[in-house]
């Protein structure tokens, strides 16, 4: 703490230059790094246990105690290690995928810009010390506790500690607190606190008190446990109170209800549907986007909307200034990229670098050489400006500190720097021609013809103050940003990336509607919507000053493929994914801005850019395009869509095997006890755990399909009638079938009489015969789960290799079960007669021929891989 108010005592006053980088590395050691607290994780153990005692687990240890009490201890262990089992694998896939979202926020490293030994660098927030003087502009998070040294129009969002909706203005000498954000004007503040000695690290702790609201994906798991549980228990009951009535008992009757609920419950579906989002999530990863809530990898394949940005999601962001327009004429920039090499066509040589000068002047950002390329270092526009006026001067231009700067915000767009007795303006023609006299007319007749060629437009203009200077320096923009002489114009070009037109047609294909929302002069988005296909009819692009005020003629206004939003405010961005969404359309919303925050949090997939883009965008977003791509976009909603079919993959296999499994109870009851049990309760312990489980797993992981991108959005229930059909009436019923005719052939085929005792030898050969069947029918409907439409031989038997090794495995478990005597003898089954073995292979050919000839004749009309 020392150094801590040393630095408090000493920083305050701090001058320009900010600390050396020998005082920066003495407080790091004293201080400790800027890192808060580490939050308190729940321990490893409290999850286990979460995993432990949910509403599954806990019916299946009352049936432990009560199996245990019941005087069957073999069961009672049986349930236990299946609880035990499940849950630690749940709670293993859960760890696995919290720390992928930790691996995964590592790719966004948190960079602030300080000014040390009098120049500006870009350091690790973690490195910031008591004393730094930290260079700050909109949308930046404030990354430690400080004092503003200099603020010109600055608002800071302190919502999160105040609760105070309004962003606050902020004035030299004012304090603000780290993990605040600046929402508009340009500031710079020397740090007084960092760490944990940080006002934010006082309310850190809350996290851990912090529950977000389930998603859709956990209702409608929570729909299908409450289901599936009341069928079970009631099933269990009914099979209970019949077996009771027919005179077994009790204990009996017991067991088999016990079976019957076991036979019932797919125990591993919880932890695969973890596993599939998991391996979704980092599929996405590997694709550029990152994934910020797990079960958004759900939400995006029911993306029917996309409201994307323009600049750097369909362009490149590498911004070009190519035409400069002056009263003088015309000169055409003709150099490529940050280069600062070009050659100069046209008149107006003279005037056009006046206008670079003083662009320049107006700007921040600029262009660095790293390694033999030259990029942007702040805004892709300002170092395009900066490479202009290198290109015009053939030299590095001055670095002159601003006595003064109105920074750009949305509502004046434009901003200016005071210079002496000289202000130079730079924005939107619309924004800056008005306040300029003689010579604006002429200038605004070339603003529509330059944006008509996809050109991006910046008017520049100065003034020289009358008076002492020191009189303006308090004056408010207004004051000073008015009789202003124009100097020209500045046309430049963004070019759109070059897949981008592809992107936006198989978007089309997965009937997505797209839509082009940007803050660009209206003829400027109308000649990219063109360029890359979005849309060529004037008639889709609308100015945000134009939108009716209306939700529900918003709605039908903007509820159109192609639609272009231009000159929109961030009022109107959120208005835009309200309308949407009241219309029945998912929408995902894309943003760089501060100002965006509130759209991406309405949308129902907020997509922030992972380059370009603000802390308080990505802390807004659900999804964050590591690459800004337009692509990465559809490719995860690729993905999405792929997640969703997966877990109806497993779920369809997992309720076909209840079917099979319940079976052998059925026909027992109906028998009245006459018939032996092909089945028992260890016996479907062991296939829901040792071999169910496997292929699951692996359909989780199944790759998205060729088709999964040439069909609608669906939204439909997980467990609907067409899953249920499938499952209950298609494929469980043929597993079941030929598992009981295993079962028959060797009890028949040993001598066994209906109506006469039968020998124990024998049942345990054809409950082992039924019991491979039903492995072989797990086997073939894994591979038919693979496709809800198209038969497994032509997906390619070894396109998802992970299904091969759990059909393996599972084979393997199969052999174990029946030929390890001790472990078949403890199951209550033992190896089959050559006949049953061949019955239970028949498995195999029997559910692909029952599922081809189920697909043959649904034939949907929105085939799905």
């Amino acid at each position: 703490m020392s150094a801590m108010n040393d630095a408090r005592e000493v920083f305050p006053e701090l001058p320009q230059p900010g600390l050396s980088g020998a005082d920066a590395a003495r407080l790091l050691t004293d201080v400790g790094p800027n890192v808060l607290p580490a939050a308190r994780k729940a321990s490893p153990w409290r999850k286990l246990l979460g995993e432990l005692t949910h509403f599954f687990a806990l019916m299946l240890w009352g049936a432990a105690g009560l199996a245990w009490l019941a005087g069957l201890p073999q069961l009672s262990v049986a349930i236990v290690v299946v609880v035990v089992v499940n849950g630690v694998f749940a709670h293993i896939q859960q760890e696995r995928a919290q720390h992928a979202a930790e691996r995964l926020q590592g790719l966004l490293p948190s960079q602030v810009r300080v000014r040390r030994d009098g120049r500006q660098r870009s350091v690790s927030a973690s490195e910031l010390v008591p004393g730094d003087v930290v260079i700050l502009t909109a949308g930046d998070r404030l990354p430690a506790d400080l004092r503003f040294t200099s603020a010109s129009a600055c608002t800071v969002d302190e919502s999160m500690l105040t609760g105070e909706s309004d962003a606050l203005p902020k004035a030299v000498g004012d304090a603000a607190w780290g993990g605040t954000f600046l929402v508009n004007g340009q500031a710079e503040g020397v740090v007084t606190a960092t760490g944990g000695n940080s006002r934010i690290a006082e309310i850190a702790s809350l996290t851990n008190t912090t529950t977000s609201p389930p998603t859709p994906l956990t209702l409608e798991l929570h729909r299908i446990v409450r289901v599936i549980a009341i069928i079970a228990l009631t099933v269990a009951g009914v099979f209970f109170a019949v077996s009771v009535l027919v005179g077994i008992e009790w204990r009996d009757s017991f067991l088999f209800a016990i079976g019957v609920a076991v036979a019932l419950i797919p125990e591993g579906l919880l932890p695969t549907v973890t596993l599939s989002l998991a391996m979704g999530a980092q599929r996405m990863a590997s694709r550029n986007a990152l994934v910020r809530n797990l079960e958004a990898v759900e939400t995006l394949g029911s993306t029917t909307f996309i409201c994307t940005d323009k600049t750097g999601t369909l362009t490149q962001n590498r911004m070009n200034a190519v035409e400069v327009v002056t009263l003088e004429g015309t000169a055409r920039v003709l150099g490529d990229g940050y280069e600062p090499d070009a050659v100069l066509d046209g008149p107006g040589r003279r005037m056009a670098l006046e206008v670079a000068v003083a662009a320049r002047a107006a700007s921040q950002g600029h262009a660095v050489k790293e390694g033999k390329e030259w990029v942007a270092n702040g805004d892709p526009m300002e170092a395009a400006i900066d490479v202009l006026a290198r290109r015009l001067l053939h030299q590095e231009p001055d670095n002159q500190v601003p006595d003064r700067r109105f920074a750009f915000d949305a509502h004046r767009r434009r901003e200016s720097v005071l210079l002496g007795p000289t202000l130079y303006v730079k924005g939107a023609p619309e924004s800056v021609l008005p306040l300029c006299g003689d010579g604006a007319a002429r200038l605004e007749e070339q603003v529509d013809a330059m944006a008509s060629r996809g050109l991006r437009v910046i008017a520049v203009a100065r003034r020289d103050l009358p008076g002492p200077r020191s009189f303006w320096l308090d004056q408010p923009a207004e004051n000073l940003e008015r009789e202003l002489v124009v100097l020209g114009l500045i046309g430049l070009h963004d070019p759109p990336r070059p897949d981008v037109a592809e992107v936006i047609r198989a978007a089309r294909n997965a009937g997505i509607k797209v839509a082009m929302i940007t803050g660009d002069h209206p003829a400027t988005a109308a000649a990219i919507a063109k360029e890359i296909g979005l849309t060529d009819d004037p008639r889709l692009v609308v100015q945000g000053a134009d939108l009716p005020e209306q939700e529900q003629i918003l709605g039908a206004l903007l509820d159109r493929d192609g639609v272009v939003v231009s000159r929109v405010s961030p009022e109107q961005k959120l208005r835009v994914a309200r309308a949407l969404q009241s219309r029945g359309h998912v929408v995902a919303m894309t943003g760089d801005g501060v100002n965006d925050g509130p759209a991406l949090q309405q949308a129902d997939i907020g997509v922030a850019m992972g380059r370009g883009g603000t802390d308080v965008a990505r802390e807004a977003a659900d999804l964050v395009l590591l690459d800004d791509h337009f692509g990465t976009i559809v490719a995860a909603i690729e993905q999405g869509r792929a997640t969703y079919s997966n877990i109806r993959r497993f779920l369809t296999y997992h309720l076909t095997d209840n079917v099979a499994e319940l079976t052998p109870f059925v026909i027992w009851a109906l028998s009245g006890g006459q018939f032996p049990l092909a089945l028992g309760v260890l016996q479907i312990l062991a296939l829901d755990i040792g071999t169910d489980l496997f292929p699951a797993l692996a359909l989780g992981a199944e790759p998205p399909g060729r088709r999964v991108l040439t069909r609608p959005p669906e939204r439909r229930h997980l467990m609907d009638r067409n899953l249920m059909f499938r499952a209950f009436v298609i494929l469980g019923p043929v597993e079941a079938i030929i598992s009981m005719t295993a079962f028959s052939v060797v009890l028949f085929g040993g001598g066994w009489v209906r109506g006469e005792p039968w020998d124990e030898q024998l049942v345990l050969a054809a409950s082992g015969a039924a019991f491979a069947a039903v492995v072989f029918g797990q086997l073939a409907t894994s591979f038919a789960c693979r496709s809800a439409t198209v038969p497994p031989w032509k997906l390619g038997w070894f396109s998802n290799r992970l299904l091969l090794w759990a059909g393996a495995a599972e084979l393997a478990a199969l052999v174990l079960f029946l030929y390890l005597p001790p472990v078949a003898a403890v199951l209550g089954q033992a190896p089959p007669p050559p006949s049953g073995l061949i019955v239970a292979v028949l498995a195999i050919p029997g559910i692909l021929i029952a599922d081809w000839i189920y697909k043959r004749v649904r034939q949907p009309k929105h085939p799905i891989a």
